[in-house]
């Protein structure tokens, strides 16, 4: 009976691929290993279920809401990283419905248990009113504490904070110090404003250096530096011009008008105290002072 033969091989044949087969389809023994410990409460072993369905690991097929479902149950636990994580997807609606305060919430909870990443994502929420509203202290407490840690975004962040004067006081060196510390892991960002810094010092000494001649001819061509610098020696009547208010008074407000932070934070004091031949203005120090916070 050659056809029933060939029925039997050709079964035969079949159930030995699918044998073959049948291996790959079985889940990693780590995966149940995991799995098994989750569903038994263990926060680590959730958290790992969590990425393993969030990431598709382990032949898993990505799979947001059950990734959301055992994050939470490890946030809740207390597993800071779950905390972390779950907090990313209530910022991105994965798995769960979008909602800042959810995720600023568990972002609080990670950070206080010491997780750099959490804390540098606290500190961005609070610096932009993200979950909350703006907080710039404690935006730079939870910076400050990520970057001490060793988290380069964070390290990028306050180094770009202290060189702009944004909720902290304007410091180019700690701006250096964090920019640095940024750039030396690689931090693209951080590498090119560096660079950006340290042409500008070396602008300013070359223009703070030059004769009030060559200032005032610079100052002339537009150059915002040259305005702010030949502003203050008319202003002191240091180096080689006179005392003049209504020079210094001119140039300073030229170089504020031209976009130099230095200068509008100057002209914020001469308003609110009356200097330089002006009458004491508190609407135009504050304007001022408003102006410089955002340059």
């Amino acid at each position: 009976m050659p056809f029933v033969r060939t029925l039997v091989l050709a079964g035969t044949f079949l159930l030995s691929t699918l044998a073959v087969a049948a291996p790959a389809q079985e889940p990693p023994q780590e995966l149940k290993m995991v799995a098994h410990e989750a569903v038994e409460g263990d926060p680590n072993a959730q958290l790992l279920y969590g990425l393993a369905y969030l990431e598709g690991r382990y032949q898993l097929t990505p799979d947001a809401g059950k990734a959301a479902y055992w994050l939470l149950r490890a946030a809740r636990d207390g597993q800071s990283y779950a905390q972390m994580e779950i907090g990313k997807l209530y910022v991105e609606g994965k798995g769960v419905d979008k909602d800042p305060a959810q995720a600023t919430y568990w972002w609080r909870k990670a950070a206080r248990a010491d997780v750099p990443e959490a804390q540098y994502l606290l500190g961005k929420a609070r610096l932009d009113g993200f979950g909350g509203e703006k907080d710039p202290a404690r935006a730079v407490h939870w910076l400050t504490k990520a970057a001490e840690n060793g988290n380069h975004d964070a390290e990028f962040l306050l180094g770009k904070m202290y060189k702009e004067g944004y909720a902290v006081a304007q410091d180019v060196e700690l701006a250096q110090d964090w920019l640095s510390q940024a750039a030396a892991a690689g931090h693209s960002e951080a590498i090119n404003l560096l660079a950006v810094i340290r042409n500008m010092l070396k602008y300013t000494t070359m223009v703070y250096q030059q004769s009030a001649d060559v200032l005032t001819k610079t100052a002339k061509q537009g150059d915002p530096q040259a305005q702010y610098e030949l502003g203050l020696r008319y202003e002191s009547g240091a180096w080689d011009v006179n005392k003049d208010d209504k020079q210094a008074l001119y140039w300073l407000t030229k170089a504020a008008g031209n976009g130099n932070h230095h200068a509008m934070a100057a002209l914020a004091h001469v308003y609110e105290r009356g200097e330089l031949g002006v009458a004491k203005d508190p609407k135009q120090a504050s304007e001022w002072a408003q102006r410089s916070k955002l340059h």
